[in-house]
């Protein structure tokens, strides 16, 4: 993708979704974290309809703690590798609420001490909860970063930091969920919808994919 239509490939994205939000229910910081240390390889449609029943029971630190691991997995066992996710959960609540005073902490190093919680899962949290211009690269992200020509990497890594470099600083705090919206609808992963993106006209993927026939 060409320098001179960065802004052009945003400001389309914007223009068609001014307010981009994540895709999963909460309404505390901790409530987003734990849903996305659900969410690893899991759709955000599964990960709600777990936590619709277990955050009015449980929504704070110490709540699910009290649950202990058992009673945690009954909850989210809808849900891929429950058994390894409620054990990280209870060791994060456990941290949160003995070193943190049951508050999710704001930086980064101290959300990537949290068990589960990787760079991905820190930078949604400052983005989405604290209001940070992180970029979270998930394998949406990381899919149209190289297949647009926006951020090229081998790594998420690589093509977060590209993503900082290239998106203009007006963008950069909604980048992140306009990115995986437009890459979970539209440039999905085996046949990327061209001829319904409003973007295609920036984009260095090619050959464009044709709209399918209709008979």
């Amino acid at each position: 993708m060409k320098k001179e239509n960065i802004p052009l490939f945003f400001a389309t994205l914007q223009a068609a979704n001014p307010e981009p939000k994540t895709e999963l229910d909460y309404t505390t910081p901790f409530e987003l974290l734990a849903a996305v240390l659900l969410s690893a390889q899991a759709t955000d449609v599964g990960v709600n309809k777990a936590t619709r029943k277990l955050f009015p029971v449980a929504n704070t630190p110490q709540a699910i703690y009290d649950l202990g691991v058992e009673g945690l997995e009954e909850y989210i066992k809808t849900i891929g590798l429950y058994r390894s996710k409620a054990r990280h959960l209870i060791e994060t609540c456990r941290m949160l609420v003995e070193l943190h005073g049951g508050e999710v902490p704001r930086t980064r190093a101290e959300l990537e001490a949290l068990p589960g919680v990787g760079r991905k899962t820190a930078n949604v949290v400052l983005n989405t909860a604290f209001g940070e211009a992180t970029i979270a690269v998930d394998t949406h992200i990381f899919r149209m970063g190289n297949r647009t020509g926006l951020a090229p990497g081998k790594t998420p890594l690589e093509v977060e930091l590209k993503l900082e470099k290239r998106v203009p600083l007006q963008y950069r705090l909604n980048a992140h969920h306009w990115l995986i919206l437009h890459g979970r609808y539209v440039c999905v992963a085996r046949k990327p919808r061209c001829w319904e993106c409003a973007v295609h006209t920036f984009c260095a993927f090619k050959p464009k994919t044709p709209a399918p026939k209709t008979t």
